[in-house]
């Protein structure tokens, strides 16, 4: 007769499973609350205590650590002395593994969790046997995922588990206890700041992928979606319309969710392109905001990705009709939105909830390597905020400062961007000089037809010359906001207070490369 362990701290459909097993003639073998599960569902099972003459121990810590489950496991059945030495020590062999973990991924991630309460949900007999059976594959059918029960039991029904599927389900089990280590190893090793109060030493990534893409940034490169099982941001991603995503798509969506961070509580739509912004605004409503952030740059929106950070309704969908974009990405759609948005049978409609993405690393790859730093974040806090000229900043300048130090975080630098009255005017972005992206941010804002005489004007990182400053003068600009920190801040403040410009510092960059 040939023997399952079943052994799951998800139970779903175990029941079921453990039935089908016995109707096929298999006994059931299973330990504590898996046992309880069964035998209350009147499902026959061999408690694992009388398997290896050991009752469970410790809290059940240690119930299946054994030669009478591990020797079943491991026994090679093509292999003589394998064989005798199980006759030799009574073990029966062990032919199916149903086994999957404790849930310490899910007790971590409700945060605020003990440093006891989580050592307890790291699971040890669990993944031995799991890896045990894997390893000898050929032998045993191991099960690690719930929603494989159903092609086991179809294929034990056809007559065998085939060498390929079960090849199959074993490296599905290495891939699951290759995620669970690493999950308790970054887990545990965020408990307490490194030595040298840097980065940790070493990083585990444990990648699913989601989709697979028709191509990358090019027809000729394949491509994929990975996502690293953390909550929030684009892991949450749900497509409600539309072709399939593009690999640029999804870049355009990060960006998109970046740009709208600094706006929690107030209604903002962005219009991406190449991930940088060609139009940002806020407004009373969404209608009001995509209407201005369009404005900023009518003829780069073309084939852009529109985001918003609230509820998309009808009104503002009709007003999208005329517009060619690739995607639009909101928190939520009213179904009437959705009705007017499906019919452009292309247009990609994706709702990501607007929640906080965990604190944790961002990474670039570089051939042999990654690089990794601390997630970028818009700073509210003023404190370290100085006017560092002559003139100070009006109530209405101050406002237009605020706005445009917020939206000029997400532009790619070097970034230049104007803004007056919650609307970005102009934006100049990923020239290798600063003069150069403040008078394309001021073409950009002309050749839209916007007046910026009295704008506000942000700049990512420091002026490194006057000759920026100059440009927005020349321009009309009235107020500037930077990070400061040149060697040449001096000369720069001179030229604002030669201007009569209002500028202050905010002692904090927000590059991005």
């Amino acid at each position: 007769m040939p023997r399952a362990l079943l052994s799951v701290s998800d139970k779903r459909g175990i029941v079921e499973f453990a039935r089908e097993l016995l109707g096929l003639g298999w006994e059931i073998v299973s330990t504590g609350g898996t046992a309880k599960t069964l035998a209350g569902a009147g499902v026959a099972v061999t408690p694992v205590e009388k398997v290896t003459g050991f009752p469970e121990m410790m809290d059940g810590r240690v119930k299946t650590l054994h030669p009478a489950v591990h020797g079943g496991l491991l026994a090679r059945r093509g292999v003589k002395g394998d064989l005798m030495a199980l006759e030799r020590h009574g073990i029966a062999p062990i032919d199916l593994v149903a086994v999957n973990l404790y849930p310490f991924r899910e007790t971590v991630a409700r945060g605020g969790v003990k440093l006891e309460e989580a050592v307890e949900q790291i699971d040890i007999g669990g993944p031995s046997m799991l890896r045990s059976a894997a390893k000898n594959h050929e032998s045993v059918t191991v099960v690690v995922d719930p929603a494989d029960y159903a092609r086991v039991l179809d294929a034990l029904k056809a007559g065998a588990v085939s060498p390929e599927l079960k090849r199959e389900l074993a490296v599905k089990v290495f891939r699951e206890t290759a995620t669970y280590d690493a999950a308790i190893a970054q887990w545990l090793g965020g408990q307490s700041a490194p030595a040298d109060g840097g980065l940790p030493p070493f990083l585990l990534l444990a990648l699913e992928r989601r989709q697979a893409l028709r191509y990358g940034e090019n027809p000729d490169q394949q491509a994929a979606f990975y996502v690293t099982g953390e909550s929030g941001g684009l892991a949450d991603l749900s497509q409600l319309g539309g072709k399939e995503l593009s690999f640029n798509n999804i870049l355009d969506l990060d960006a998109a969710y970046l740009a709208l961070e600094p706006w929690p509580d107030t209604t903002a739509c962005v219009i991406i392109k190449h991930t940088t912004p060609c139009g940002l605004a806020i407004g009373r409503t969404t209608l009001e905001a995509y209407r201005r952030a369009l404005a900023t740059d009518p003829v780069s929106a073309y084939g852009s990705v529109v985001g918003f950070n609230t509820v998309l309704d009808a009104e503002t969908a009709t007003a999208m009709a005329d517009l060619f974009v690739e995607a639009v990405v909101a928190p939520s759609f009213h179904p009437e939105a959705l009705a007017v948005l499906r019919k452009k049978k292309n247009l990609r409609i994706v709702e990501v909830p607007r929640r906080r993405a965990e604190d944790s690393l961002d990474f670039k790859r570089v051939r042999a390597g990654f690089l990794a730093e601390s997630h970028m974040r818009f700073d509210h806090d003023e404190s370290a905020w100085k006017t560092a000229t002559g003139r100070a900043p009006t109530a209405e300048e101050l406002d237009d400062l605020r706005f445009a130090w917020a939206a000029v975080m997400s532009v790619k630098s070097n970034a230049i961007l104007i803004a007056r009255g919650g609307q970005v005017l102009g934006i100049g972005a990923g020239q290798m000089s600063r003069v150069d992206s403040s008078m394309l941010a001021v073409h950009k804002a002309r050749a839209a037809g916007h007046d910026i005489a009295g704008a506000a004007l942000a700049s990512d990182a420091f002026f490194p010359f006057r000759d920026g400053v100059d440009e927005a003068a020349k321009a009309g600009i009235r107020a500037i906001i930077q990070p400061g920190g040149s060697v040449r801040d001096a000369e720069v403040i001179a030229a604002a207070d030669e201007h009569g410009l209002a500028m202050i510092l905010t002692g904090k960059r927000q590059f991005r490369h």
